[in-house]
């Protein structure tokens, strides 16, 4: 125990208090007889006073009495008054010189009892203080306390703070002194006490009335008795902690036992009888029934003898189950002491983290984002491959577990971090992670562009995790997506036509302001996200066709195996013509887009009603150029007819002047009969009645044939016509008439733009699966300006040469060649003569194609 409470009274502790007591008595009476002594000290003094005041009370009167008139007193009376202030002066005199010897005998007598006094002060002072003790007094039962010596022995400094029970006491034993020490002072009841202060020392405290005063002693135990009082304690809590220990292991799930020296089993809880099956542990000991294998027994039996511990995990047979052990055995001073605790459970839990620990650790060298994890001393334990490729880290550097802050180190080594100006803050901030209690996120922009979202979490059982993902390409692709997002947005909103998308839900997700201005609805509708119904509520005004309206309805929020785009026109009230187009969207929503075509409707109107009176106008040309052309073509052939016949001089003979008449009739009747022609030709192509009779025809023959037709002329005029066929040109699959009417053209016009002495060329030849006829003269050559329109009807330029037409040659040329399923080339320039080229191809085209 930690204090005795027993009230105790020894003789050795009584002999101070009987000494004090004994002081005080005499004490006392000193101060009673030095009272009294002082009082008769001051009756014996006062007729010396009286005495020591007559001589100069009587001198007083003496100048009074002389200052009085002589008459008023005789000389007898004055030398008798004289003579017994005389006497009374000289018996006070003898009196004061006797009491003042007296005074000065006792005040001798008084400093010596002073000085015993104060020796027997020291004596009773170095008494109190031979031991660490501290005595308080009261002198009434409302009085002051008197201390004496020096509390510090209690762990409080101050004498004064003795009676602060709770500051140096433990509070069960304050609260007792508190009570023992009210009933000293108020009823005189003695008490004592030994308890342990809070400091350590043993301290007795005694409480008594002593010549009615209440007295109080605290003295610390030392020597032998304080010796007996720490090992009492020291067995009381060996005792208590040994009945602890022995309850515990007793009541232990897990089994336990203790050994003799000679290492057979002294004792075992219940746990170790029931894994043993034995009815209790006194059986199991009486019995020695050993809990492990032979093996096990054998390694634990060689520990003992070597003295050390024993530390194992085997399997067993506990209550009839195997089972996996975890075995402890230990040297104690009178033996060994054991316990097995049962670990199948944790083994299979083990086992089952360890195969999810496993697939974690795949499943994370799977992923792209870098994972690295530190322990709680900041080294690395754990990182997945993402981590080694993400920051080029070389493996064996990894597997050395580097710290963290050796990695940041090498990462900045490298240029691999941040560029900040002041790194070791930045650092420290990184790792306050350690000491953080929840996860932190960060976003570390590299010098080589990449942005790094890094997420340090810390690990329950200390560490951090810490997880880096590469978000530049998200990064990137958020910033291009805004950049379209706000490109579409800005185009939808400068868009004249009207826009509107609707979700799958058919609500209102997004449009312009064209489409709020076409239908006078309000600009900020979309951001209400209306149903497409209440949208169809506000436009049907203007337009009240349900049924366009609502197939537009079926459109946005049907059900369909397959969506496909719908189209319509909406003539509206206001005389507005709006295109109607709903097209689906990948993500399920629907746009619908109106384009105002008012005005293209109304050009469209108008052209149609001028193309119809084009048409009728057209129709009625070509009807009156067939009729005239009908009609010219009668007498025009009579005409040359009589003229041939009078040429002839059959019906009689002609002069030279009517020769001449007759022959210029009849070319100019010819060359009006190739007009009429040629206008007939052009008509009919442009009718579509043309009709082309293909074969396979010889085109070296058809442009003999040609030049032949063309010899007067080419005579006429002093050309040369010069022929050029290649050897693999061979036949060409067309219209021979045509074909011989397209080189006639082409001849005629190279004729009449060239000049006297000069060439044509005309030239053929195979050119891949086309046929190209090129004819060329060393003429004038065609200014830009003109080429353009030279195959036009009825475009006639001469150029400055002598040569007059109407214009339809090089016409009717192209469209020939075009009904060929050809073309027609034209390489010319002022200064250096002009190329046509007629490209068929040889194959020739198909009748159908023909006749379109």
């Amino acid at each position: 125990m930690p204090f005795d409470a027993r009230p105790r009274v020894h003789g050795n502790t009584r002999r101070p208090y009987a000494a004090l007591e004994e002081d005080g008595r005499g004490m006392r009476r000193s101060s009673r007889q030095e009272r009294g002594s002082d009082g008769w000290r001051r009756h014996a003094l006062l007729p010396g006073l009286v005495a020591s005041q007559v001589p100069s009370v009587a001198l007083a009167q003496g100048e009074l009495l002389t200052r009085l008139r002589p008459e008023l007193l005789g000389t007898s009376a004055l030398s008798l008054i004289f003579a017994g202030l005389t006497v009374f002066a000289a018996t006070t005199s003898l009196v004061y010189v006797r009491e003042r010897a007296r005074w000065q005998r006792r005040e001798t007598a008084l400093a010596r009892e002073l000085e015993a006094a104060r020796g027997q002060q020291d004596r009773l002072s170095a008494l109190l203080a031979a031991d660490p003790q501290v005595v308080v007094s009261w002198n009434g039962r409302n009085a002051e306390p008197v201390f004496e010596g020096d509390s510090g022995f209690l762990g409080a400094p101050g004498a004064t703070l003795a009676l602060a029970y709770g500051a140096w006491a433990p509070p069960v034993e304050a609260k007792k002194l508190e009570l023992a020490t009210d009933a000293l002072k108020e009823r005189g009841e003695a008490f004592g006490f030994t308890l342990r202060s809070k400091t350590g020392p043993f301290i007795d405290v005694e409480g008594r009335p002593v010549a009615g005063q209440a007295v109080i002693r605290f003295r610390e135990v030392t020597g032998e008795r304080a010796q007996v009082l720490a090992l009492r304690g020291e067995l009381e809590r060996v005792s208590g902690d040994h009945k602890a220990l022995a309850g515990l292991l007793a009541g232990l799930p897990q089994p336990a036992w203790t050994r003799n020296p000679e290492g057979r089993l002294s004792w075992c809880n219940a746990a170790y009888a029931r894994a043993v099956e034995a009815a209790d542990g006194s059986e199991a000991v009486k019995n020695g029934l050993e809990l492990l294998d032979r093996s096990e027994r054998e390694g634990a039996a060689r520990a003992r003898r070597e003295g050390q511990p024993f530390s194992a995990r085997a399997p067993a047979v506990v209550a009839g189950q195997r089972r996996t052990l975890d075995i402890l055995e230990l040297p104690t001073p009178t033996g060994f002491a054991g316990i097995a605790t049962d670990m199948s459970e944790l083994e299979a839990v083990r086992a089952d983290l360890q195969r999810q620990m496993d697939a974690h650790v795949r499943t994370l060298d799977r992923l792209k984002t870098a994972v690295a994890v530190f322990d709680a001393s900041q080294r690395l334990v754990y990182h997945n491959s993402g981590f080694e490729t993400l920051w080029s880290l070389d493996p064996s550097f990894l597997d050395g577990h580097p710290s963290d802050g050796e990695i940041l180190d090498r990462l900045r080594s490298e240029r691999r971090l941040p560029e900040l100006g002041d790194y070791r803050s930045w650092k420290a901030g990184v790792q306050a992670a350690y000491t953080s209690t929840r996860a932190n996120e960060d976003w570390w922009y590299l010098p080589d562009g990449r942005t790094i979202h890094v997420v340090a979490s810390p690990n329950p059982q200390g560490g951090v995790t810490y997880l880096f993902d590469d978000v530049t390409e998200r990064f990137t692709l958020e910033s291009r997506f805004n950049a379209l997002s706000r490109t579409q947005r800005e185009t939808l909103d400068s868009l004249r036509e009207g826009v509107a998308v609707f979700g799958s839900d058919g609500r209102l997700k997004l449009s312009n302001p064209a489409f709020a201005q076409s239908w006078k609805i309000e600009a900020d509708l979309a951001s209400a996200a209306p149903h497409i119904d209440e949208v169809v509520r506000l436009c049907r005004p203007l337009f009240p066709q349900d049924e366009i309206w609502s197939e537009l309805h079926s459109v946005v929020t049907g059900v369909r195996d397959a969506r496909e785009d719908y189209g319509c026109r909406m003539e509206r009230r206001d005389g507005t013509v709006l295109d109607c187009a709903a097209a689906p969207l990948p993500d399920g929503a629907t746009l619908i887009s109106f384009a105002d075509v008012t005005a293209s409707v109304n050009v469209e109107r108008a052209l149609t009603e001028k193309n119809d009176a084009l048409e009728k106008v057209s129709r009625l040309r070509e009807d009156f150029v067939h009729h005239v052309s009908y009609e010219l073509r009668s007498p025009l052939t009579n005409i040359i007819g009589f003229a041939q016949l009078l040429g002839t001089e059959a019906i009689g003979a002609l002069n030279e002047k009517q020769r001449d008449y007759t022959s210029h009739i009849v070319r100019s009747s010819g060359a009006l009969l190739a007009i009429i022609n040629d206008i007939l030709d052009l008509a009919t192509i442009d009718n579509g009645a043309l009709t082309l009779e293909l074969e396979e025809v010889d085109v070296a023959e058809t442009i003999a044939q040609a030049a032949a037709g063309l010899h007067d002329r080419l005579t006429g005029s002093k050309l040369d016509l010069k022929v050029e066929i290649a050897a693999q040109t061979g036949l060409l699959r067309a219209d021979g008439k045509r074909l011989r009417q397209v080189l006639f053209n082409l001849i005629s016009n190279a004729i009449g733009f060239s000049s006297p002495g000069q060439t044509i060329t005309v030239s053929a030849a195979r050119d891949g699966g086309d046929i190209r006829i090129t004819v060329a003269d060393q003429g004038r050559g065609i200014p830009a300006e003109v080429k353009e329109k030279v195959f036009d009807r009825f475009e006639s330029h001469s150029l400055g040469s002598s040569h007059r037409g109407v214009g339809l040659g090089l016409s009717i040329v192209r469209s020939i060649v075009e009904l060929h399923g050809g073309r027609v080339e034209l390489d010319s320039a002022p200064g250096r003569g002009t190329r046509v080229t007629a490209v068929f191809p040889s194959e020739g085209v198909s009748m159908s194609d023909a006749a379109e």
